[in-house]
């Protein structure tokens, strides 16, 4: 890993721990063990040090979105190996990472909702698409209005104002919100699998819980 590479990485680890208004580029330099004349010798400035962390966590999202839609049995299985990845990375999110961006860091807040307009948009579409024709999904289902939907919902855990941090925990509060859009979305026949995949998921929990 290059000094570059270095930087990004530390940077990203204390925005997502600290929230991105708190850390400063002081903060950075100082838990790299170099001068902050070093640091700008690779960033000018915190807002393109920033956008370089929301480029490079945006790809591995994307990256881990197309591996678990190549992965996935079906459209639920899909939902599963998803809803178990970004809930592993909210785990360790601060919640103020998206206030912060919103608020202080207009091109790396636009970043992300470019991603979302139209990268997750287009992963929702081919989901909901995928299990509709395996006859996992309602046959009646309105795809536009649904991933509209599910593209505001997602985001609503990040509302501090809604879910204030320090009473609502943010993985918990997106998993609850995931779970009730997927129920709404499957047939009788989805709905079945949908428990099992549930089930299996409890017993691995529970499995990994024996072996800790």
């Amino acid at each position: 890993m290059n000094q570059k590479q270095r930087i990004i990485q530390k940077a990203e680890e204390l925005f997502r721990q600290y929230g991105i208004r708190s850390v400063s580029m002081d903060d950075i330099a100082g838990h790299l063990g170099m001068s902050k004349k070093t640091l700008y010798q690779y960033f000018s400035e915190k807002d393109e040090l920033v956008l370089v962390a929301v480029n490079m966590h945006i790809q591995k999202i994307e990256e881990e979105c197309m591996a678990c839609e190549r992965e996935a049995s079906d459209a639920i299985h899909e939902v599963f190996l998803m809803m178990s990845r970004i809930l592993q990375g909210f785990s360790n999110l601060n919640p103020v990472v998206l206030y912060d961006l919103e608020k202080f860091h207009y091109s790396a807040y636009q970043r992300v909702l470019q991603h979302k307009e139209k990268f997750v948009m287009q992963q929702l579409r081919k989901n909901l698409n995928r299990g509709m024709r395996e006859g996992l999904y309602r046959s009646d289902l309105n795809i536009d209005v649904l991933c509209k939907y599910r593209i505001h919902s997602m985001m609503l855990p990040f509302d501090i104002h809604i879910f204030p941090p320090g009473k609502y925990n943010l993985a918990t509060t997106s998993e609850i919100i995931l779970e009730n859009f997927i129920y709404g979305l499957v047939s009788p026949k989805g709905y079945k699998l949908l428990q099992k995949y549930y089930e299996n998921s409890k017993i691995a929990l529970s499995h990994e819980k024996r072996e800790f």
